[in-house]
């Protein structure tokens, strides 16, 4: 666990590294603003703001690998406790009585196996490999295992991530059709997941960016009674997008 625990320090420090490097390179945007040029501008900004959405990921997944570290070990210190108790009651610290013995099952085959670890195991594998994906720009790939991993797994902890992720791999694409389909079903469907206001947050731009102002304002407007406890980020973004598109 500490391992996972200084992992997650070092990369929330490299985190913060890269954005301060962002920043950066995007100071010149200003110099370019006074020339008119807005098409750089927004150009150098959506680079910035993808950088941080791919940061923000990789920190998410550090922090459910480190989730799933910690209910493994509370399980183990559990087993620990009883096997310890047992052990003072004089029993040799008998693993935990299970149901009255009966003949031995035959060995199940490789297929049931596999089975019997459940979607979880596969499914959090998948999950990984699309978002490897995702950051090496292999965009179609990343595309093909998040759509495939939110198929077998609805009901994942991960499944509103991995949508939010699909309709990511479209717009980084300039896909914002699918894009845009893909934030709406992620919104609809995992509104209450950790990714569900960044899902609605999207949404919006995407449609402001395929000329529909009105509906964007409208998203932007829901996105505050919906989430009024969404991140100081989400709503400065929130409020960015909303001065960027003259919403009343």
């Amino acid at each position: 666990m500490a391992g996972f625990e200084l992992k997650l320090m070092h990369t929330m420090k490299t985190l913060y590294s890269r954005l301060l490097m962002l920043a950066v390179f995007a100071l010149p945007s200003a110099a370019a603003a006074q020339r008119g040029n807005s098409v750089y501008v927004d150009d150098r900004l959506n680079q910035l703001q993808q950088s941080l959405t791919m940061l923000t990921g990789q920190i998410e997944q550090l922090q459910y690998q480190n989730q799933q570290l910690q209910q493994q070990m509370e399980k183990m210190r559990t087993d620990y406790d009883f096997r310890i108790d047992q052990l003072e009651k004089g029993r040799g610290g008998a693993p935990r009585p299970g149901p009255a013995a009966g003949p031995a099952p035959s060995a199940p085959a490789p297929s049931q196996q596999a089975a019997a670890a459940g979607p979880s195991a596969s499914g959090d594998q998948l999950y990984h490999d699309a978002f490897k994906m995702l950051q090496e720009g292999d965009y179609a790939g990343a595309e093909k295992g998040f759509r495939t991993f939110v198929q077998r797994n609805p009901k994942h902890v991960l499944a509103g991530n991995a949508q939010y992720w699909l309709g990511e791999t479209y717009y980084a694409r300039r896909d914002y059709q699918n894009a845009m389909t893909a934030f709406a079903e992620g919104y609809k469907v995992y509104k209450n997941s950790p990714k569900g206001p960044d899902n609605l947050l999207k949404l919006g731009i995407t449609l402001a960016t395929l000329g529909r102002k009105s509906d964007a304002c409208a998203v932007f407007a829901r996105f505050t009674q919906d989430y009024p406890h969404a991140t100081d980020l989400q709503k400065r973004r929130i409020d960015q997008e909303r001065q960027r598109d003259s919403c009343g």
